[in-house]
Parts: structure tokens; sequence; C-alpha cells
């Protein structure tokens, strides 16, 4: 290796990157908040999903990756050796080899991007049982309903008014956004 080899790997060992941490099962935000309490940058990608919960349905918190986190950390100046010992934490994943790798910067942009992005009406597909909807395709495109409920992840009933009479129609959800 050359001189100048060897400082651009010295170089690159500086800059921070990110890298995955295996989590203990159903850890991952007691492990976030661990690592972010020592000072860490952690990013933990979660979506709201509803969840039925003694007979109702709620909005909670998940993980996008139930097992994984990301730390950001650079080869030279971080402190390594807490992590492996935080709580909820598992490992530092290596694919394969003893040194952990770096995940793609494009790949946790993109991940960041979505997470801060705001939500639009279309965007989340989780709708609220009396919330006013709107129908996107099919031979009811462009009329008015009122979600009822889910039917699986892709299916929904909704009440559409037909004939002065409210008619449970089934459909995909991804044929409905919300009427503002």
């Amino acid at each position: 290796m050359s001189d100048s080899e060897i400082r651009q790997a010295e170089a690159d060992d500086a800059v921070p990157r990110w890298y995955v941490i295996q989590c203990k099962g159903g850890e991952s935000f007691r492990a976030a908040e661990h690592l972010t309490n020592q000072g860490y940058e952690i990013f933990h990608p979660v979506l709201q999903v509803q969840k039925k919960r003694r007979g109702k349905l709620e909005w909670v918190s998940e993980p996008l990756f139930p097992y994984y986190l990301f730390i950001r950390l650079d080869r030279l100046a971080s402190n390594w050796r807490p992590i492996r010992s935080t709580r909820g934490v598992l490992k530092i994943v290596t694919f394969g080899l003893s040194m952990p790798v770096p995940v793609s910067d494009a790949l946790v942009e993109t991940l960041l991007e979505h997470g801060r992005g705001e939500e639009d009406a279309t965007s989340n597909v989780y709708f609220r049982a009396g919330e006013a909807v709107e129908i996107t395709e099919g031979p009811f495109k462009d009329l008015q309903a009122v979600f009822a409920s889910h039917k699986g992840e892709e299916r929904a009933i909704v009440l559409l008014n037909l004939l002065h009479k409210q008619q449970r129609l089934e459909m995909p959800v991804s044929q409905l956004r919300r009427h503002e």
C-alpha cells in the first residue's frame, strides 16, 4: 500500500458512517434509548400502525426493522466498547468480517427523508373508523364514503350512500384517500 493509499484509508476512517446494531428480541426501543443516553447518534426508524388492544384499534409505534437500528460512528474518534454491553444491544453487525461494515449513506439518508417527510393525506393507508374517505378508482371513483373497518392489510369496508341507504362496500385500501 502506498503512502497516499494509507492516508486515504485513515481519512476514510475519520469520517462518521452509519453502522447496524442488532438488538435483542423486542428491545430495539430500549437499546435506542440507552445508546442515545450515552451520547451516540442513533437512527431507529419507526412507523405508526393500528393494533387491536382490548377490543379497540389503537395507533402504536413499531420499528421498521424490528431487531435493528442504525448508529453513526467513526472508526478513530468514537468509543465502540460500551455499545456491546448496552442494554438491549446484541451486537454490531459485521457481515462475516471481524470489523463492522458501514451501511450506504444513501440508504440511511433515504430512510431519514421518508421519516422526516410531512405525511400527506394519501401516504398513510391506515384509516380510522368513521373517517370521511374518497374513492379514487373504479366504478365509484370520486364518490365520498365513510370508512368502516380494515379487512386485512389490503382491503377495507366503507359505507357508501346509494339509493338513499348506506351500503357496505369492500374494496382495496389503495383506492381510498382521506377526504379533505
